[in-house]
């Protein structure tokens, strides 16, 4: 076990069975490496929650710094002691790799990078642990999966038609919704592959809605309206262009919820799109949510905005965390808010989503062609740490891959990152955590 491991280790359990016994310095540092949760037979520390909040705040993580800690942390538990099981271990040299990787986002070498992390007060064992927990992810997700995610010739045309006009196409969805929560995942998960393998057809798939959605379509069966195939998530929108009309797409974890769509038809024949997009949205945050005076605040706010900057007033006096505005590219929005958003027009609002015990008042606050400045690192970047292959200058020199083995990979990474999210939803249904 690595030195620091070791006193980590040590630590926790001297504060654990016998706080009181520790002479006075000693007790003041076990209570800074007591432990803050317990994931099966693992404990997280307090170090490790202030360290890992320490590092989202310094790769650019906005929120609720603390619990997004904590909860990182829980599903990098979960995926080291998945791969346990599998018998996986991360090599000096896939750790290395992974390191330098992520390192390169933001064109530093692994030293510089580790340097900077130093200066801000993260530990280097910070960083290689939360590297670890990705690599070993990465290779329990290829050995369970691979051989579910296998990409055909036929997809492989699809898509690159679909592709040779540039994005340009439009569809006909009708979207299924199940909660996946940790009290609903054991119910939702087999839910969804049931009727992913059963439903057939838009009648059946609009009766299933009806009787098993949570979304606000239910009543209409599900149906949606015309969505340029451009502004929906890259893991739904991935499966969506390999269907023919009434097929169903595998069930896609997105936030909270479990989904699956039905393509009633599609349009490949619609103006072009920019080149790039990057979107402008706003979230206010009303606590409560599921209570009626959340949903009450909602519309009182709804009627008193007309644009994004309106909701500066609504937020004036409030903690800073309770309004979150910024622009990202189409491809980086978190799967849940960009599903919503391709629904909305400039300076419309969403009421569907919820961060925790809060309501997401989410406003479009428009679409541009271009996005002014790389975003920082988010969190849904950092659980694809150590995901690639190597850094950047050996990216760089490799061969560029045909069109078509561009298509495969891109489709199969992103089945895989479906099967990835439900394989950890599962995980986390399944353990015994303890919050102290």
């Amino acid at each position: 076990m690595p030195p620091l491991r070791a006193l980590l280790a040590r630590l926790a359990l001297a504060a654990l069975l016998a706080p009181g016994l520790l002479p006075a310095g000693a007790a003041a540092e076990a209570g800074l490496f007591a432990p803050r949760a317990v994931v099966n037979d693992g404990v997280i520390t307090r170090y490790e929650v202030a360290q890992r909040r320490r590092f989202i705040e310094v790769i650019g993580v906005a929120g609720d710094l603390d619990a997004q800690a904590l909860e990182l942390l829980i599903e990098d538990k979960l995926r080291l002691q998945a791969a346990a099981q599998f018998g996986v271990t991360v090599s000096e040299e896939q750790m290395a790799a992974g390191m330098a990787e992520f390192a390169g986002r933001a064109n530093l070498d692994t030293d510089a990078f580790l340097a900077g992390l130093a200066e801000r007060g993260v530990a280097a064992e910070t960083f290689r642990h939360f590297v670890e927990a990705g690599v070993a992810w990465r290779e329990v997700v290829r050995l369970r999966f691979a051989a579910r995610a296998t990409v055909t010739e036929g997809e492989i045309d699809r898509a690159l038609a679909l592709a040779s006009r540039r994005g340009a196409a439009r569809v006909l969805l009708s979207e299924l919704l199940l909660p996946a929560t940790e009290d609903h995942l054991a119910r939702s998960r087999p839910l969804a592959e049931r009727l992913a393998r059963t439903l057939r057809g838009e009648a059946a798939f609009a009766a299933a809605a009806r009787e098993h959605s949570v979304a606000s379509s239910r009543e209409r069966g599900g149906r949606l309206e015309w969505l340029p195939i451009a502004r929906i998530p890259a893991e739904v929108a991935t499966q969506i262009l390999t269907l023919a009309p009434g097929e169903v797409t595998a069930p896609v974890q997105v936030g909270n919820v479990i989904a699956l769509f039905l393509l009633r038809a599609i349009d490949e024949g619609a103006p072009l799109p920019p080149e790039s997009l990057a979107v402008d949205y706003a979230q206010f945050l009303i606590p409560g949510a599921g209570a009626p005076a959340a949903a009450a605040e909602a519309g009182r706010i709804r009627a008193r905005v007309d644009r994004c900057d309106d909701l500066y007033g609504i937020a004036r006096g409030l903690p800073p965390e309770r309004l979150l505005r910024e622009t990202r590219a189409q491809p980086d929005i978190p799967a849940d808010i960009a599903l919503e958003l391709a629904r909305l027009d400039d300076n419309e609002s969403s009421v569907a989503l919820t961060r925790g015990d809060a309501l997401v008042f989410l406003m479009l606050c428009g679409r541009t062609a271009s996005l002014p400045d790389a975003a920082p690192a988010t969190p849904a970047a950092a659980e694809g740490a150590g995901e690639g292959e190597g850094g950047g200058d050996a990216a760089a020199a490799a061969p560029a891959p045909s069109p078509r083995e561009e298509i495969r990979q891109r489709l199969t990474n992103e089945r895989l990152g479906a099967f990835a999210a439900g394989y950890l939803a599962e995980l986390r249904a399944d353990a015994h955590i303890v919050i102290r």
